[in-house]
This record gives C-alpha cells, sequence and structure tokens, in this order.
C-alpha cells in the first residue's frame, strides 16, 4: 500500500485512478505481511521427471497442492497471462486459486497438431504455429520457433493493459512463515507503485508499508516515476546459464530476500521471463524476445535481449524496473549440455553485446517505444551487425515487431477470433 507522508503527496496523485485505487485496496487483502527481511528455507527434495503426476510431485515437495481458499483477483479484468509451453498444463491446478479469475493467453510451441490440455475452469485462448501464420501472415516470420520466445505472440494480441508471464514449471512458493505466495498480486503491487530509478533509496522500495525516502533523498524526486516492468525471482532451481550449471549440479537457492528493488537508470540486468509482469501501455512494444530456437544460432537469450532493450527505453522515457518479489517455486532444472549448445555463442557474443547497450543512446526525438525500438533497432544493425550476419537479421526482425504491433493495436484491428478458445464453463472450440 502507498502510504501518505507530508512530503509523498504526489504519490497519492499520481496512482489516483478508480482501478489503481480499487487494486491497492484488493492486494492489501492478497499480500501476506513479511516481517524478515532474510530467510534461509528448506531445500525439497529434487522435484520428479515430468512425466509423473502434479499430485506425486507435490507431495514430495514442502509445498501444499492448494491454498486454503480462493483469493482477491485485482485487476483480473485488466490483465492477460500469457503462458508459453509445449506440454500439457497441469501445472494451473496448483495456481487455481490466484489464476483462475483471469484470462489465459497460451501460446503452443512446438508441433502444432499437438493437443495441449488445459484443466476445466480456466478462461483462456490458445494459439499454435497454425494461428501465428494465419494472424500475422509474411511477418510470423519474426516470431521464434522451438523455443520460449514465442511467448511475445502472446504480448501483441493481448488486448489488456497489464501482462504477467510465468513458465510451465514455475509452482506457487512458500514464504518464511509458510504461506503460499501470492506472486500475482505482489506483481500488480509493483506495477501500480511508483520507482525510483534516478536515486537510490537505502530502504529500498519506500513505498511500501513501514518504509520511507531516507534523510538525504531529494525531494523533488520522492514522487517517484510509473513503474512499466516487475521483475520476480526463484526459489529451488536458479537461473543460471549453462557454464554456471555444470560447475554447480546441485546448488538450489533457499535464501529468501523480502525486498523489491529499483534498477537505477543507467544499470543493465539480466531479465528472466519465467516470472515476469509489465504495463503493456506502457511497455508492451519493446517486450520483443527476438529470434531464437528454431533456425537461429542462438537460444536461452530471448528475454535477455528483450531486457537489455527494454532497460535503455525505459530509462531515455523516464520510467522504472522493479526487481524482488515475488519468488515462485522454479521447479525442473533443465539440461545444462543442451543449453550450453544453445548458449555459446551468445555467452561470446555478449561481451560486444552488453558494452553496446550501455552506450546506446537514443535521440530526444524519440518520444514513444515504438520509435526508441526502431532506432535501436538501426544501431543493432549498424554496430552489432559486424559481429555476426545474425544481427542484421535481428535487426530486421525489431522492425517487423513494430510493423505488426501497431497493426495488431491499431483500434480498428480484432485480429484473435479464429483461436482455440474456452471458458470456464465450457470446453468446445469457438
Amino acid at each position: 500500500m502507498v502510504r501518505q507522508s507530508p512530503f509523498t503527496h504526489k504519490v497519492t496523485c499520481f496512482l489516483n485512478t478508480s482501478h489503481q485505487s480499487h487494486a491497492l485496496s484488493s492486494l492489501s487483502l492478497s499480500l501476506s505481511p513479511l516481517q524478515i527481511p532474510t530467510h534461509r528455507l528448506p531445500t525439497s527434495p529434487p522435484p520428479p521427471p515430468h512425466s509423473l503426476p502434479l499430485k506425486i510431485y507435490i507431495s514430495s515437495t514442502n509445498m501444499s497442492s492448494k491454498p486454503a481458499s480462493k483469493v482477491v483477483a485485482p485487476l483480473k479484468d485488466e490483465l492477460d497471462i500469457v503462458i508459453p509451453t509445449i506440454r500439457n498444463l497441469d501445472f494451473l491446478e496448483m495456481w487455481r486459486p490466484f489464476f483462475e479469475q483471469y484470462h489465459l493467453i497460451i501460446v503452443q510451441d512446438g508441433d502444432p497438431s499437438k493437443t495441449i490440455h488445459v484443466p476445466e475452469g480456466f478462461d483462456y485462448d490458445l494459439y499454435n504455429r497454425n494461428d501465428i501464420n494465419r494472424i500475422l501472415g509474411p511477418k510470423a516470420s519474426c516470431i521464434s520457433f522451438k523455443d520460449s520466445a514465442c511467448r511475445c505472440f502472446g504480448f501483441l494480441v493481448s488486448k489488456k493493459k497489464y501482462i504477467f508471464t510465468i513458465d510451465d514449471d514455475c509452482f506457487v512458493a512458500k514464504d518464511p512463515s509458510g504461506q503460499d505466495i501470492n506472486a500475482l498480486a505482489q506483481h500488480i503491487h509493483n506495477l501500480l507503485t511508483p520507482a525510483t530509478p534516478f536515486f537510490f533509496n537505502t530502504l529500498y522500495d519506500p513505498y511500501r508499508e513501514g518504509a520511507d525516502f531516507v534523510r538525504g533523498y531529494p525531494f523533488s524526486l520522492r514522487e517517484g516515476a510509473p513503474t512499466a516492468v516487475s521483475h520476480g525471482l526463484w526459489l529451488n532451481i536458479p537461473d543460471y546459464d549453462a557454464p554456471t550449471q555444470l560447475v554447480k549440479p546441485r546448488e538450489r537457492n533457499t535464501r529468501y530476500v523480502d525486498a523489491v528493488l529499483t534498477i537505477p537508470k543507467g544499470t543493465l540486468f539480466p531479465m528472466c521471463g519465467m516470472n515476469l509482469a509489465f504495463d503493456r501501455e506502457l511497455i508492451g512494444a519493446a517486450m520483443y524476445f527476438g529470434l531464437m530456437g528454431d533456425g537461429q544460432p542462438i537460444g536461452r537469450y530471448d528475454d535477455m535481449w528483450a531486457g537489455w532493450c527494454t532497460k535503455v527505453i525505459t530509462d531515455h522515457l523516464g520510467l522504472g524496473v522493479k526487481t524482488g518479489l515475488p519468488y515462485i517455486w522454479h521447479s525442473k532444472a533443465s539440461n545444462p549440455f543442451v543449453n550450453l549448445k544453445k548458449e555459446y555463442k551468445g555467452i561470446y557474443w555478449q561481451e560486444d553485446i552488453i558494452p553496446f547497450f550501455q552506450s546506446a543512446v537514443l535521440p530526444k526525438e524519440c518520444t514513444t517505444v515504438q520509435k526508441c525500438y526502431i532506432e535501436l533497432s538501426k544501431m543493432v544493425k549498424e554496430k552489432l551487425g559486424p559481429i555476426d550476419p545474425y544481427f542484421q537479421k535481428l535487426a530486421d526482425a525489431m522492425v517487423t515487431w513494430i510493423e505488426v504491433w501497431d497493426e495488431l493495436n491499431s483500434a480498428a484491428v480484432a485480429p484473435v477470433a479464429d483461436a482455440t478458445k474456452k471458458d470456464a464453463s465450457s470446453s468446445s472450440k469457438k
């Protein structure tokens, strides 16, 4: 909740819209109070193979299969949940109390003839590669195939203000008190409260109950900036690259840090797409996960690329990016040898890519996300193109992405009518 003080009255004005005030009041019912800053949680046994039933997996961990009761659903009509997948979505059963009242956009990767099972009771649209090709035509080439980067198609066709995206091997985590963490509610809280990208507050999030701006923080900056991105973290399996996985195959994250930080302006970060929320109206056009997977020389850098582009643009436009809470439980470690084949060029290239983004300066004429992204694509082609022809192709795909974003998000266009659509009371194709 945002707390008023004589010096933070502008924050109230910043949040003074009907949906935000309602959502923040709802969040007070959804977020459990957390008193202890840092905890070590007990390490659960490693999860069984994906083929085992969900109920067996849950019984082998320290997590319960269902929270006690259905929770308040803030912004349920203004937020879509986007899930990329190649398998049945049994994991949704554990998320049912938190997700059931929201609309899901499922992006099926791989073989479009395969039937994906979604548990009854969820309202969702499911898109496979055939749908992507039908909707985008020749421009479907900008959407990756056989890679989780395909999730950005869900961002493209959504008509909601906010997006939460999660991977299908992520489960409900518990806080140190043993309560189920409502990750979605925490993300919404992060997005509806301002960020502080221009000056670091040593008590972290000053808008959180029980905190404020510390002595020496400029009063002129205390109204903060709109939050565009909320980046959540993971317990159990950390998001490591292949070399680190190989060196530390048994390492698990049991450290729960009760904090939300704004990433300072001018600082890049490695964005992970498995537990991520953003304001689609503020930054959605920059959330392009690049060209990865089938037919491409690189993989597992889709969310990294989107994060670097997004951070440069949010810095330029005066928007904020937060990281920290909420945590999810990441259940499955991917094969490090397979990952190394996907990552090895990225590991080499990133030593040039990071300095490129660190030095990127957008012209003042770039006043929208789309203009910023087109300008960034030109810089990618000029500066990174000489490294490998892949970057020439990626720069062209960035332009195509903005073209289809603008086409599908004009008021006159409704491109999603023929998706496989199901609601809470029906399992028939519409």
